[in-house]
């Protein structure tokens, strides 16, 4: 059984914590571990959001198993937050499971450079997912019962979290999820990256990718 020694308590916390929010929007979640020397990224897409998180998590020590120097598998979400022993920051990997599509298509690891126009301050991105959420809640609120299915739901909110900051192109509904996921803290610096059809909202905590929309697959994509 491949065993993790994260760097520390606290990142054993943050990775417990995340794992948690994802497990929060859907039950069944997989992620997909990558780990080479002291870096593990962990990715994972929760169904509410049709993005990309993905947390960067630090390494005690380079990752080694056996003749192996590098790993990348699909598991179980919560079965990894049960591996996770948080006082000695330890988390043995589970069994890989057959990834979910998502899974076999990740953004680039390079060729990112910071896009223009930048985002807002992060007070300026909370105050605009508050508003989206309070428009949802007055729209579908002023519903007629009848009308209240779930596709009108669904279309209001495509309408609301499909809209982009600004000009970036980066839709609404990604600083939703960098803020449901945690990423989202404080006065901590955000940066808008571009890297082929991809957009990332990146903050110390994690990252929140997405396609941009209408472009083809094979724009900057990474199929591993």
């Amino acid at each position: 059984m491949t065993a993790l020694q994260l760097a520390d308590e606290r990142e054993a916390a943050d990775l417990a914590a995340f794992l948690s929010r994802l497990l929060h929007y859907d039950r069944a979640a997989a992620v997909r571990l990558q780990a080479a020397g002291t870096a593990l990224a962990v990715f994972g897409r929760p169904p509410s959001f049709e993005v990309l998180a993905i947390r960067a998590v630090r390494l005690a020590k380079p990752y080694e198993n056996g003749l192996d120097v590098t790993l990348d598998v699909t598991v179980s979400a919560g079965e990894l937050l049960e591996a996770l022993d948080l006082a000695a920051a330890t988390a043995n990997v589970p069994a890989a499971v057959t990834g979910p599509p998502w899974a076999g298509v990740l953004p680039p690891r390079r060729g990112w450079r910071a896009a223009e126009p930048g985002l807002p301050e992060p007070d300026a991105l909370r105050a605009l997912v508050s508003a989206a959420v309070a428009e949802f809640r007055t729209r579908t609120g002023e519903l007629a019962p009848e009308a209240r299915t779930r596709a009108q739901l669904d279309t209001i909110g495509r309408d609301i979290w499909s809209r982009t900051v600004g000009d970036t192109g980066l839709p609404v509904r990604a600083v939703h999820a960098a803020q449901s996921l945690g990423f989202l803290r404080g006065a901590e610096p955000t940066a808008l990256l571009a890297s082929g059809a991809w957009l990332r909202l990146r903050t110390p905590y994690g990252s929140i990718a997405v396609r941009s929309a209408g472009l083809g697959a094979g724009l900057g994509l990474s199929v591993r």
